[in-house]
C-alpha cells in the first residue's frame, strides 16, 4: 500500500510542475505577446505625430477655411483636422515668438490655415508628397507645409530597426518556451518509461498506451492556460490602480482576450504533441535503452 501511496504522490506531483511550468512558459509569451502589440502601437503613435498645414491665401475667410478643414477630415490619410482662424492665428504667432504683428504692420497679416495628423500608412516621404499634392488641388489653398523629409526618414529607419529587432527577440523568446514545454512533458513521461514497456508487455496496444499521457497533458495545457491568462488579466486589471496607465491604453480587454484565447489553445496542442513525440519514442525502446535513459 506504501508502494501504491507514493507512486500516487510521485504521479501528482508530477501532473503539478508540468501545470506550473506550462503556466510559467505561457505567461511569458503572453508577456512578450503584450510587449510586442504595445510596441507596434506605440510606433503608430510616433508616426501619427506628424503634422501637415495648408496655408490658405489672404482672401480666405475664416467660414471658408472651416469647410476646408471638414473637406480634409473626410480624406483618407486626414486625423483630427482642424481650421485656424486669422485671428487666432495672430494669437498662436503672438505667444509662441512675443511679436505683435498687429501692431508692427497696423494690420492682421496672417492667413487662415488648415491643421492635421496624418495616418501611420502615410509617413512616408513619397506617400507625404502625394497628399501634398492632392491638397494643393484645392482651391483657396496657397501652401501646403510638410514634415521635414530627412527627419520623416530618420524616424522611419529607427522605427523599423526597432521593430525587426523585437520581432527577432520575440520569435526567439517563443522558440525558447515551446522548448521548454517540450522539454517538461518529455521529463513527466521519462519517469513512467517503464511503466510504457510494462503495459507493451501485457499486451496494450501503443494507441491505448498513448491516450491516458496525451489526455493528462491535454488537461494540464488547459489548465495552464486558464491560470496564466486569468494571472494576465489581473494584472492588466490592476495596471491603471498602479499608475501603469499605459499598458491600458496600448492593450485593450479585446485584444486581451484575443491573446488569452491562442493561450489557451496553445497550451494543449503543445503538450498534446510533446506528450505524443515523447510516447512514441519510449515506445520504440527496448528494456536496455529503458534503462540508458
Amino acid at each position: 500500500m506504501k508502494g501504491e501511496s507514493d507512486v500516487k504522490i510521485n504521479y501528482w506531483a508530477a501532473h503539478l510542475t508540468t501545470i506550473v511550468s506550462v503556466t510559467l512558459v505561457l505567461l511569458l509569451v503572453g508577456i512578450i505577446t503584450f510587449i510586442t502589440l504595445s510596441s507596434r502601437k506605440e510606433s503608430q503613435n510616433i508616426r501619427e505625430r506628424l503634422e501637415v498645414n495648408l496655408v490658405m491665401k489672404d482672401s480666405v475667410s475664416d467660414t471658408y477655411a472651416n469647410s476646408v478643414s471638414r473637406i480634409v477630415a473626410e480624406m483618407p490619410f486626414a486625423i483630427d483636422a482642424r481650421a485656424i482662424g486669422k485671428d487666432q492665428a495672430l494669437a498662436d504667432w503672438k505667444e509662441e515668438t512675443g511679436e505683435d504683428l498687429e501692431s508692427l504692420f497696423g494690420v492682421n497679416p496672417l492667413s487662415p490655415e488648415v491643421t492635421f495628423r496624418v495616418k501611420a500608412q502615410y509617413s512616408s516621404p513619397d506617400s507625404l508628397k502625394a497628399v501634398e499634392h492632392r491638397l494643393n488641388a484645392i482651391p483657396g489653398v496657397d501652401q501646403v507645409v510638410l514634415p521635414d523629409s530627412e527627419m520623416v526618414n530618420i524616424m522611419n529607419s529607427n522605427i523599423q530597426g526597432l521593430t525587426v529587432i523585437l520581432a527577432i527577440v520575440a520569435f526567439i523568446m517563443i522558440v525558447i518556451s515551446f522548448v521548454l514545454i517540450n522539454n517538461t512533458v518529455h521529463l513527466t513521461i521519462y519517469a513512467r518509461r517503464f511503466t510504457i514497456h510494462t503495459m507493451q508487455l501485457v499486451g496494450a496496444t501503443n494507441s491505448f498506451i498513448r491516450r491516458p499521457f496525451i489526455l493528462n497533458n491535454l488537461l494540464a495545457g488547459v489548465m495552464a492556460g486558464i491560470i496564466s491568462s486569468a494571472i494576465l488579466a489581473i494584472s492588466l486589471g490592476a495596471a491603471p490602480h498602479l499608475g501603469w496607465n499605459d499598458v491600458a491604453h496600448y492593450i485593450s480587454w479585446w485584444l486581451y482576450a484575443c491573446i488569452a484565447g491562442g493561450m489557451i489553445v496553445a497550451g494543449p496542442l503543445i503538450c498534446c504533441l510533446a506528450a505524443a513525440v515523447s510516447t512514441s519514442r519510449y515506445l520504440r525502446q527496448d528494456y536496455d535503452e529503458l534503462i540508458k535513459g
